[in-house]
């Protein structure tokens, strides 16, 4: 999927995923207040930041990985019935490791 939104400076698109409820065996835990971080995938980054010496320090996040951001970190926006999350990339808690297939 290809963001509608271009990023400045260091902040980055994210399409969140949706958040469902964990189950333990048989045991249904739902979602009850938790303030947990929400996780999506990158979808769009920056150019990075200037210092104050004026370089570009680009972005160390790349298109594709999943991160985690902050839940009221981060600004949401709707665009197209579609939800994003945009952040800069200092708001960034994590890369979200993927499994592989041969673990």
């Amino acid at each position: 999927m290809e963001s509608p939104i271009i990023p400045l400076d260091d902040k980055i698109v994210i399409l969140p995923q949706e958040e469902g409820e964990q189950t333990y065996g048989n045991i249904i835990v739902p979602d009850t207040g938790n303030e947990k971080p929400q996780m999506g995938k990158v979808l769009a980054v920056g150019p990075g930041r200037i210092s104050t010496d004026g370089t570009l320090i680009p972005n160390r996040l790349e298109v594709g990985v999943t991160v985690m951001v902050p839940k009221f970190g981060a600004q949401v926006v709707v665009i197209e019935n579609e939800t994003y999350i945009i952040a800069g990339e200092s708001d960034v808690l994590g890369i979200i490791k993927q499994k592989e297939d041969n673990e």
